[in-house]
């Protein structure tokens, strides 16, 4: 049996401690000399309060998992507080330095979070991914724990694009086991919503398959409604416009019966319904909407005993039962001192205790029994493990000429083949370019997956085709439609299946490499939350000549290089290739604390993502290296492909598929000047890490860090020049004169690029062989260029 009365007390216990949480970081806290408010959104809080408790305290279940509304981050925290999950400490210091973050975050809250939100539109969509990975696990057989994925979000996070293209994946892939909460206080950042909103949701929802339950009316409402002029009252409601209903909230009784009896005039009934009712008692009434009734809400949400995706379309009051309620100001508005003193009295919490978990309680300890037995807290910590899966080695290409794109294709086709427990554990995607980025070989092997099986009917048909599209619970591929967002929150869902389900997943999700820009905002995303997976972006840079400019990327090796949580890598042969993606299998699943690599300054122990950069250019492969040291180089970034003399002149580094531009330019000016040196760089993101770390760790007094660019640069003698190359920005490198201030000519591409051939694009931009030489040639005796 619910009991309600309980939960309506904590109900009450959260909203103070939400908002005292924000008061206590705004105009209590030293703030030192910061003229900036903290802030805290006390009334996006209050209007998710008691949807928050009637779910945590009622409806889930320890194998549900759950995207809390950014906004609403103070009430989580409070509910992790009331069960010993969060510490005063943190909440003392909220949004302050080490305190509870703004919005909930995995990997800088220490209670339990299961989706971190923040960037509105994603933790909505996140939970559409994981139910897919859940089904995912189950159709394979693996046993993990089977809940419901649950997003709560605000009614204007419904402006986001992103949400639309998640529900259509979902439809697609027949999503099960997924709730929405919407919270519709029908108020956004800088107004009220567009009436009629709650229209276009339903039909958006019922669109695509979704059980749509709306909680409009409280218990107290639908009982008014019963009384005699009840149904004028419910029919003035439905009419009403979002923004006056807020503004009446806001004015209170006195203007709620005022503005009730102009509109609905002396009926008798009426008069008599509002009569029996006190200033404060109407005010109660016309604010029980069903977000804000406990019973409702836990009655309803009861009643949803299957799987069907369902989404709750939650009237409540944006800062609702505070003094902000119904204000079109009130998202980033604060009570002041004088409004949360007579909040405090409302309360009635004691000066001295307003940080007392159970304060206000008439019977601590029977609450206290109550809290124990909290059906979703009663296995503690819900965080899994999974055991690390052993890579079976780099796989070896003998081709003689081939490009990055085609050996990942012919790797991954090799690691389908070879199975294994690694292969076993992989699980592609691609946003509906699966073959163009050479993934069908996997595919062709390993299947597509999908709850129900679904024959390939061009084979039925006996119709010829290289590709055997057989779809089943036990497919390894899952083909997403073109939303390169979608791709990123799947990649940050399987990225997270070891810990949300305990179940080890080998995420490789490959995306044309101009088209990572359009995913980027779910792609910072899913590093945030320390997802694990392996991006590809391929074919990449203007060497995708024909394409346009529209096709060719500029600035992703910026991207990989400035993005967190993830390692970024461009290699131009095969052998790199297959060192750097058996080094990924392994570098996903660490998740040690240990130092940096005193050799790299990286904090490899620590593991992350990985992002390659492939290209469609078949080059010319060096098939043996005798170096012992080439295949650590690899890795950690660079190495020598031509080591310099002691007098070098100049040292040419490169990255990525312009090695050939590289190499024949260095053999052109080995006749007219000394020890030429060419670097290959395999990963810019990685020497400017490794340095960057080295330089911080100098800076507290260890003077004898010193990163692996550091080494390679200071052995240069003073007066080389650098000439570094890439097909990308040329900032990418540019940055590499800056290690022991060698003169650097920096060649990259800046603009769109347009059609043509790899050497017109080359020449026109300045990253062939002849404009490396020639930067060369600019040089004067004097050093200037």
């Amino acid at each position: 049996m619910t009991d309600l009365a309980t939960l309506k007390t904590l109900e009450q216990r959260l909203l103070w401690l939400a908002c005292w949480t924000i008061h206590n970081a705004n105009h209590l806290r030293d703030k030192g000399e910061a003229d900036v408010k903290v802030g805290g959104h006390q009334a996006s809080s209050a209007s998710l309060v008691s949807i928050l408790t009637a779910l945590y305290f009622h409806v889930l279940r320890p194998e549900d998992r759950i995207a809390v509304k950014p906004h609403a981050s103070p009430v989580y925290h409070a509910i992790q507080y009331l069960m010993g999950h969060q510490t005063r400490e943190k909440l003392e210091n909220f949004r302050g330095l080490g305190g509870a973050q703004s919005y909930p975050s995995r990997t800088k809250d220490i209670d339990d979070v299961d989706f971190s939100t923040g960037s509105v539109g994603l933790g909505a969509a996140i939970p559409i991914f994981a139910s897919l990975v859940q089904d995912y696990i189950h159709g394979h057989g693996w046993e993990a724990p089977k809940g419901r994925m649950i997003a709560l979000i605000g009614d204007a996070e419904l402006d986001e694009g992103n949400i639309y293209e998640a529900l259509q994946e979902g439809w697609k892939h027949d999503l099960r086991n997924v709730w929405w909460v919407i919270d519709y206080n029908r108020q956004s950042l800088d107004g009220v919503v567009h009436e009629g909103l709650w229209s276009r949701i339903e039909a958006i929802f019922g669109a695509f398959g979704w059980r749509v339950v709306r909680l409009k009316y409280g218990a107290r409402q639908r009982a008014a409604f019963a009384e005699p002029g009840g149904a004028a009252l419910q029919t003035w409601i439905d009419r009403c416009p979002n923004a006056l209903y807020s503004a009446l909230t806001f004015q209170g009784g006195a203007a709620w019966r005022k503005r009730l009896m102009d509109d609905i005039g002396d009926q008798g009934d009426v008069t008599a319904l509002m009569a029996r009712r006190s200033d404060d008692d109407l005010a109660a009434l016309m604010e029980n909407l069903g977000g804000h009734c406990i019973e409702t809400l836990c009655a309803q949400m009861d009643a949803v005993a299957d799987d069907t995706p369902t989404v709750f379309l939650a009237y409540t009051i944006k800062g609702w039962g505070t003094p902000l309620a119904g204000h079109k100001d009130n998202h980033a508005g604060l009570m002041t001192p004088a409004q949360f003193d007579a909040f405090r009295t409302h309360m009635g919490v004691r000066p001295g205790a307003e940080w007392a978990p159970l304060a206000t309680i008439a019977d601590p300890a029977e609450m206290q029994r109550f809290l124990d037995n909290v059906p979703f807290f009663a296995q503690g910590r819900r965080r899994f493990t999974a055991p690390e899966i052993a890579s079976p080695g780099p796989v070896t290409l003998t081709d003689k000429i081939l490009s990055t794109q085609a050996g990942f294709g012919k790797i991954m086709d090799d690691l389908a083949r070879q199975g294994g427990p690694l292969a076993d554990r992989i699980i592609t995607t691609s946003p509906d370019v699966t073959v163009s980025t050479n993934l069908g070989g996997w595919v062709n092997r390993r299947g597509l997956f999908a709850r129900t099986p679904r024959a390939d009917t061009f084979r039925d048909e006996r119709v010829a085709s290289a590709q055997k599209w057989a779809f089943g619970p036990q497919g390894q591929h899952i083909e997403l439609g073109i939303a390169e967002m979608n791709l990123m929150l799947m990649l940050g869902a399987a990225g997270l299946s070891h810990s949300l389900f305990g179940q080890r997943l080998i995420p490789v999700g490959t995306v044309y490499d101009p088209f990572v820009v359009r995913g980027l905002d779910a792609l910072n995303y899913a590093c945030y939350q320390d997802a694990r997976f392996l991006l590809v972006g391929t074919p990449s840079g203007i060497t995708l000549a024909p394409e346009g400019g529209a096709h060719q990327s500029i600035s992703t090796p910026l991207i990989g290089m400035a993005q967190d949580g993830l390692a970024a890598f461009e290699p131009a042969y095969l052998d790199e290739l297959n060192l750097i993606m058996d080094w990924a299998f392994g570098y996903l699943q660490r998740d040690g604390e240990g130092d940096p690599n005193e050799r790299t300054w990286l904090r490899d122990e620590t593991g992350g993502s990985v992002y390659l950069r492939l290209s469609t250019r078949p080059l010319e492969q060096v098939l043996r290296r005798d170096d012992p040291g080439f295949a650590q180089g690899v890795i950690d970034g660079a190495y020598w492909l031509r080591p310099p003399g002691p007098n070098a002149d100049v040292v040419i580094a490169y990255q990525g598929c312009v090695a050939p531009e590289a190499i024949a330019a260095a053999g052109r000016m080995a006749g007219a000047r000394r020890d030429v040196g060419v670097l290959a760089i395999t990963s810019a993101d990685r020497l400017n890490a490794g340095w960057t770390a080295a330089q911080r760790a100098r800076a507290r007094g260890n003077r004898q860090a010193h990163s692996l660019i550091e080494r390679i640069m200071t052995a240069l003698p003073a007066h080389c020049t650098l000439i570094t190359v890439t097909d990308g920005h040329p900032a990418t490198l540019a940055w590499l004169g800056g290690v022991a201030g060698h003169r650097t000519v920096p060649l990259g591409v800046e603009h769109f690029g347009q059609t043509g051939t790899i050497a017109d694009l080359y020449h026109h931009f300045g990253i062939d062989a002849d404009a490396i030489v020639a930067a060369a040639d600019r040089l004067s005796p004097g050093g200037s260029i």
